[in-house]
């Protein structure tokens, strides 16, 4: 008779081997049950974090002010390359954070980072946008606004270049940068030569990871009920529609393979690949929607954005 799996083993332990034994462990690796992630993480699919990087940590600068675009206190935190003596000249990388996250978290996991990647020539800006999912709501927040007439400018005035930036964000965030790149290259087209494409910073590179894209209105909200105003709400800001305003610009997106948003995400690998001319680096490779896969994977992230910038 044939051994069971690691997996039924795992799942006997749970309480659930009689739901393996009719075909239960299928239903969860397809997602049709609850569990797949559990399992994932029982059975070491979802990997571990990579070792702390060698070398010295960014500098930190924490900063406070009130946001006229987002009707509140917010918090940036910009990290600085270890040994850089003067900001001047140093470009940016713009950081978005996942829902129910800060700033402040999405520097912890951008720091280590930044080390492991042997960052010298940009700054990375990690913002406070709340659970907005990264675009303007029905209440008047606008964490893009923010970024846009708040967080750059203030960049710019303390030397940092600013007309060229690349931008990064994780799961909420990673939709949320894949968005804003949408956006700003669609801008920067539709303008032309006018003084508000000059006013449009140039997106010199992408990085998403696991990016939270749902699959309709419905999905959004049965995970998240603040993700989206409304069903008009989502079909504005859904990034299907706007990824041929990517076609020049550098994308990376990378999701691990038992994530949750693994399906979505493998639709945006194939439609940016079928772009003419694009550059789309990245895949659903080995983890799981959790900090060790964004902790391994980060490096790499801004090493892409690196050679774009």
């Amino acid at each position: 008779m044939r051994s069971p799996s690691r997996r039924v083993v795992l799942l006997g332990g749970l309480g659930v081997a009689a739901a393996a034994c009719v075909g239960g462990y299928e239903l969860i690796q397809d997602g049709t049950l609850p569990g797949k992630y559990t399992l994932a993480r029982l059975d070491g699919a979802c990997g571990s974090a990579p070792p702390p990087p060698v070398g010295p940590p960014p500098v930190r600068r924490v900063a406070t002010f009130q946001s006229a675009y987002r009707h509140q206190a917010v918090q940036t935190v910009t990290l600085i390359p270890a040994g850089v003596s003067s900001l001047r000249g140093l470009g940016v990388v713009v950081a978005l954070h996942g829902a129910f996250a800060s700033a402040a978290t999405m520097a912890s996991l951008m720091a280590p980072a930044m080390t492991a990647a042997g960052v010298k020539t940009f700054v990375t800006i990690c913002v406070d946008g709340g659970n907005t999912y990264w675009h303007k709501r029905a209440d008047g927040d606008d964490p893009v606004g923010m970024i846009l007439h708040e967080v750059l400018p203030r960049a710019a005035a303390v030397g940092l270049r600013t007309a060229r930036i690349g931008l990064t964000g994780l799961s909420m965030g990673g939709y949320g940068a894949l968005l804003l790149a949408e956006q700003l290259a669609a801008a920067r087209t539709t303008a032309a030569r006018s003084a508000r494409r000059a006013a449009t910073p140039r997106i010199t590179a992408v990085a998403a990871l696991s990016p939270a894209i749902f699959a309709s209105y419905a999905d959004a909200r049965a995970a998240d009920r603040t993700s989206f105003d409304s069903a008009a709400d989502f079909a504005r800001n859904d990034v299907f529609t706007g990824l041929q305003a990517l076609t020049w610009v550098p994308t990376w997106i990378a999701c691990g393979g038992d994530d949750p948003f693994q399906q979505e995400t493998s639709a945006v690998l194939s439609r940016l690949a079928a772009l003419k001319g694009h550059q789309i680096e990245g895949g659903i490779m080995g983890g799981c929607h959790d900090d060790a896969f964004w902790g391994r994977n980060m490096p790499t992230a801004l090493r892409f954005i690196a050679a774009g910038l």
